[in-house]
């Protein structure tokens, strides 16, 4: 045994095996997935619960909308016209019925209704009420199902954000894209099976952060791979200075052979994570240019998204983007676009992001659509939490805003397997309460799971002694909105 070896036996802790441990059934279901033949035989069926769904899918894959702070539902989708009636009496007690508030308002005396200050509509066969701010996203209302009643547990930002996104509030939990990474694994060994956009509106923004789109416990090849606006779309990727292609593969199999020698005497599964990521960084080389290169693009696509696509970091270019990496067939593709926190200046905010995000947002339906995509297409649009009835600040500043507000809030979801033109769900007349058809976010994940060809509660993992998965113990299946 050399010094080396004799020095990581002295450093495995007790909890440090058990981690690895846990790790190494990941590893080899993954290896189960890409490389099958190879371990079982081609007529051989795995016992291994990951790799393939579970059932007929009905979605392949999913682009992720996030809009990130939180839009107001009562400017966007749930029209609530008692409130301009109401406009400045108070919220009843017997609505209100002594739910928590957050710290920026628990100290007002008073809770002032406010209504929209912009007009609704109804559009489309389905009738469904659209505020003008959208007219874009209107004009696809017959594709959209739009959803009122989800609700969640978390009534501030990270902890809300982070629920949405791992189905949990504390971090170190693998996101929604990492799960289907695990779950599915990719459909082009040339790009990463899930990927990360992000962009910045006018409004006031909330950050984003690694811990949203990280493998959490799962091995570092699930983690989601961020795209830049920069001249390098993924950083680290080109070669550096001096080093071609070919010097880059002789250096890349001879590094191969030092990891493989460390994994036989180690049994890290990382390390073999780390051979795949370095592999899968080559082989992006080639798919990724030419992905982010738009000059392909035909003018008709390029006025579906609006002029900004052409705008390296924008939500339009985002849009555009990941339709490309989903047609790619990337697995999932998250779009974060901050901005909408209105907790101030709620008028003036609405208008601004929903000039950034509604044009590109419709257009990115009816490109999938046009391309025969969008049956296939998991499409989600909707942020963590929703905004209060009443005022944050004195009513009659020009500046008031809308608070936090977990009891209700509306999302729309389109394409892959979703029944189109639904309006699913009701709240009060005040927008405060759920009067029919809640949806949780653990039922959210379940029914985009099960769209995806994955039961929920066979989709898990071991880790420090119990089996987690995306929905906890909770999650049921909306089959409302299932096609």
């Amino acid at each position: 045994m050399d010094n080396q070896e004799k020095q990581f036996r002295l450093n495995v802790t007790r909890r440090h095996f058990l981690t690895k441990a846990g790790l190494g059934f990941g590893s080899a279901a993954l290896g189960s997935m890409l490389f099958k033949d190879q371990l079982f035989g081609s007529s051989e069926q795995s016992n291994l619960p990951l790799g393939v769904a579970q059932f007929a899918p009905k979605a392949k894959r999913i682009i992720y909308l996030f809009q990130n702070g939180a839009p107001s539902q009562l400017e966007t989708f749930d029209y609530k016209p008692l409130l301009n009636k109401m406009h400045g009496e108070e919220l009843p007690a017997s609505i209100r019925m002594g739910q928590r508030l957050t710290g920026m308002t628990a100290n007002q005396e008073k809770f002032p209704l406010v209504g929209s200050t912009f007009n609704f509509a109804q559009h489309g066969q389905s009738g469904a009420w659209v505020s003008e701010l959208f007219p874009n996203m209107a004009s696809v209302v017959d594709d959209l199902c739009i959803i009122k009643t989800i609700h969640t547990e978390a009534i501030n930002h990270d902890p809300a954000l982070t629920f949405f996104q791992t189905g949990a509030q504390q971090g170190n939990r693998p996101s929604m894209g990492a799960w289907m990474s695990y779950g599915l694994g990719s459909e082009n060994s040339n790009l990463p099976s899930y990927c990360v956009l992000l962009s910045r509106g006018r409004g006031n923004g909330q950050g984003v952060y690694s811990k949203l789109w990280t493998n959490g416990f799962l091995d570092s090849l699930h983690q989601g791979v961020v795209f830049s606006s920069g001249e390098d779309p993924v950083l680290y990727l080109n070669n550096p200075s001096g080093q071609d292609r070919k010097s880059r593969r002789d250096m890349l199999d001879q590094l191969a052979q030092f990891n493989a020698e460390s994994f036989s005497q180690f049994g890290d599964p990382e390390i073999n994570a780390r051979i795949q990521q370095y592999e899968m960084s080559y082989r992006m080389q080639s798919a990724v240019p030419e992905l982010t290169d738009l000059s392909k693009e035909s003018d008709s696509t390029i006025k579906l998204y609006g002029a900004d696509c052409l705008v390296p970091g924008t939500y339009a270019a985002n849009c555009l983007l990941a339709r490309k990496l989903s047609e790619s067939g990337v697995r999932f593709v998250q779009l974060y676009h901050q901005g909408w926190d209105t907790h101030g200046n709620l008028k003036n905010d609405m208008l601004m992001q929903a000039e950034d995000v509604d044009r590109a947002s419709a257009g990115l339906i009816k490109d999938l659509k046009q391309r025969g995509l969008l049956d296939e297409t998991l499409v989600i649009w909707g942020g963590e939490f929703g905004r209060t009835n009443y005022c944050q600040g004195k009513i009659d500043a020009v500046n008031y805003g809308r608070d936090h507000h977990p009891k209700c809030f509306s999302i729309w979801m389109a394409g892959g397997g979703i029944k189109p033109g639904v309006v699913y769900g009701e709240t009060d007349e005040f927008g405060y309460n759920i009067v029919k058809d809640p949806v949780s976010v653990h039922d959210f994940h379940a029914t985009v799971l099960h769209l995806m060809g994955i039961n929920h509660e066979q989709l898990t993992y071991r880790h420090l002694g119990r089996r987690y998965r995306l929905t906890d113990i909770a999650g049921e299946l909306v089959k409302g909105i299932i096609a």
